[in-house]
């Protein structure tokens, strides 16, 4: 079986597909960590004129096995991310690795941007996870506020918004549900309710395929 779970930033997208391939024992992929590591990885040439050269180099070169979530997640991270996803040579290089992971034996669940649209476009069940942006800012203010970070809300929600600007007008990319994604809005629910609104759509979707 494999889950597709799309969404903007800090939807709450990554967390339901982890929780998603707890729950059914999936593999899971946060694939918006290969992203976020390029970006890390080229933010020295941010505003160089070789950033887009920098970033291919360090899409091709990425190392899976280091990619660590407590140093990807900074806002930083996803300010750069978004940047090096529109360049679409970025996107080609982590392709590959993305649908391999996508199409191992016994299924998988990954989440992030194109999944459902691209990455996965015969997944069997797509999840479109959405919340508007002052619940998406609360909710990255509160992780960024737990590690000790002090967070400047109105700068945090200007991000998001930005970021949400440049996902909608990246032509590589895929911002918007696929077709026959299931649309989840986590605006007013916590992790535990929005995950088992998750599990209803998945168990129903598969349970509708087995009768055909």
């Amino acid at each position: 079986m494999i889950i597709a779970v799309d969404g903007p930033a800090a939807s709450g997208k990554g967390t339901l597909a982890a929780g998603l391939a707890r729950h059914y024992g999936l593999p899971h992929l946060d694939t918006g960590l290969l992203y976020r590591a390029v970006g890390l990885a080229v933010a020295a040439y941010e505003n160089a004129p070789e950033f887009e050269a920098k970033a291919i180099a360090a899409a091709r070169a990425v190392d899976t096995a280091h990619l660590d979530p407590a140093v990807l997640s900074s806002a930083e991270a996803g300010a750069l991310a978004s940047k090096v996803a529109v360049i679409a040579e970025v996107r080609a290089a982590l392709f590959d690795f993305q649908r391999q992971f996508a199409t191992r034996p016994g299924g998988a669940v990954l989440d992030g941007r194109d999944i459902g649209t691209k990455i996965a476009p015969d997944a069997d069940v797509k999840l479109f996870i959405q919340a508007d942006s002052k619940a998406r800012m609360e909710r990255r203010a509160r992780q960024f506020e737990a590690r000790g970070q002090v967070v400047d809300r109105y700068a945090l929600y200007h991000q998001i918004e930005q970021r949400d600007a440049r996902d909608m007008a990246n032509p590589n990319g895929g911002f918007y549900p696929a077709a026959d994604a299931h649309l989840l809005d986590t605006t007013l629910l916590d992790i535990e309710a929005a995950l088992r609104a998750a599990v209803a759509i998945v168990d129903g979707v598969m349970a509708r395929k087995a009768k055909l």
